[in-house]
């Protein structure tokens, strides 16, 4: 969905409480914000269709699950490109969609082309998806990694 819709303070209510806990039933949210349970559940449905609320997901924490090194990787393209073939940003963002190592990639200004933040088990788990993926694909030039020593802020929620 594009475009900002316009939110009153009891839709900002609503997603202040569901990104707390999407879990929550429509009893305890109608409490929270002040309204009945059947007009919480319209505004919820409403939120959704308009895509304000775009999924109900459960976080995993990657320390939880084995993967406990976090690494932003700085990403830079080949510029050039033969006439037939298809831009090497367009094979990029392709392929990074099957990698599951990354966990989110964007496009950037600047010097680097794009930003991986990717979750690896060791070292040596790392080493092997830079050396024979990322680095073995036709569209990148380089990479710089960058590994997080302590995570000071991570939240989901946006301020609404």
């Amino acid at each position: 969905m594009t475009g900002e819709i316009l939110l009153d303070q009891i839709d900002r209510r609503i997603l202040r409480a569901l990104q707390a806990d999407g879990r929550t039933t429509y009893d305890a949210l109608a409490e929270q914000v002040g309204l009945s349970a059947s007009a919480a559940l319209r505004r919820v449905k409403r939120l959704e269709e308009a895509g304000v609320i775009a999924a109900y997901v459960a976080l995993v924490p990657p320390e939880r699950v084995g993967l406990s090194l976090t690494a932003y990787i700085n990403v830079r393209l080949e510029k050039h490109v033969e006439v037939h073939k298809r831009s090497p940003m367009d094979l990029f963002r392709a392929a990074v969609q099957a990698w599951p190592e990354v966990v989110e990639c964007a496009a950037l200004t600047g010097e680097t082309d794009y930003l991986l933040r990717a979750v690896f088990g060791d070292m040596q788990h790392y080493s092997r998806f830079i050396l024979e993926t990322l680095l073995r694909h036709p569209s990148v030039a380089d990479c710089r990694t960058s590994f997080v020593l302590d995570r000071v802020k991570a939240t989901t929620s946006v301020p609404v």
